[in-house]
């Protein structure tokens, strides 16, 4: 079975005014689906037709010869997750498990925002800043292009995509201003506590 472009969970003008639906309109439109696209084009008459997303990725990280198969693979996977972490209306002081856990990593919930924008505002070139689970402890990380916390044995919780067709149409070089943004008013928490779950 082919690897499948799932539907946004939620309208191309829900995010706004933080994300535009222009920008949706590009990034999953557009970007996502070429991502899908030409992962399920890469992977025909290979042993990995048909596998699941996330058995390419494993299967196919730190191998130079599928370097194409693992972006494409990567960033599909990305672009699912990214758009999950985000909701209408969401954002701000998280609670349940997720905000427990940031106290006793971070002290505070403002050391963690101050945390994450540093390293969405500081991945050189295009990349992903994350909330990683790592031997049961929380992390912020980032990563260059493609890369994900699941080719580091990683868990991922929560991700803002820092490409510049994430926030370009809307931010241009401010990448700082969309960041803040995104975490002031669109994290979905829920989702993220469900992955602690």
């Amino acid at each position: 079975m082919a690897v499948e472009l799932p539907d946004l969970p939620y309208r191309k003008d829900a995010l706004a005014p933080v994300i535009s639906a222009n920008t949706l309109e590009f990034h999953y439109g557009k970007h996502h689906r070429t991502y899908v696209d030409n992962l399920n084009k890469l992977v025909v008459g290979t042993d990995l037709e048909g596998a699941a997303l996330e058995a390419i990725i494993q299967t196919t990280a730190g191998d130079a010869a599928k370097a194409g198969i693992f972006n494409n693979a990567a960033q599909a996977w990305n672009h699912s997750f990214y758009w999950r972490c985000l909701k209408p209306g969401g954002g701000g002081i998280p609670a349940g498990t997720v905000g427990a856990k940031i106290r006793d990593s971070w002290g505070s919930y403002e050391k963690f925002v101050e945390e994450l924008k540093t390293a969405g505002a500081t991945q050189f070139g295009s990349g992903w800043a994350w909330l990683v689970l790592e031997d049961g402890q929380l992390k912020i990380t980032k990563t260059a292009n493609a890369d994900l916390p699941l080719a580091h044995r990683q868990k991922a919780l929560l991700t803002i995509d820092v490409w510049e067709h994430a926030y370009y149409l809307d931010y241009q070089n401010r990448r700082p201003d969309y960041l803040a943004a995104v975490i002031e008013r669109l994290i979905n928490w829920d989702y993220v506590n469900s992955l602690l779950a």
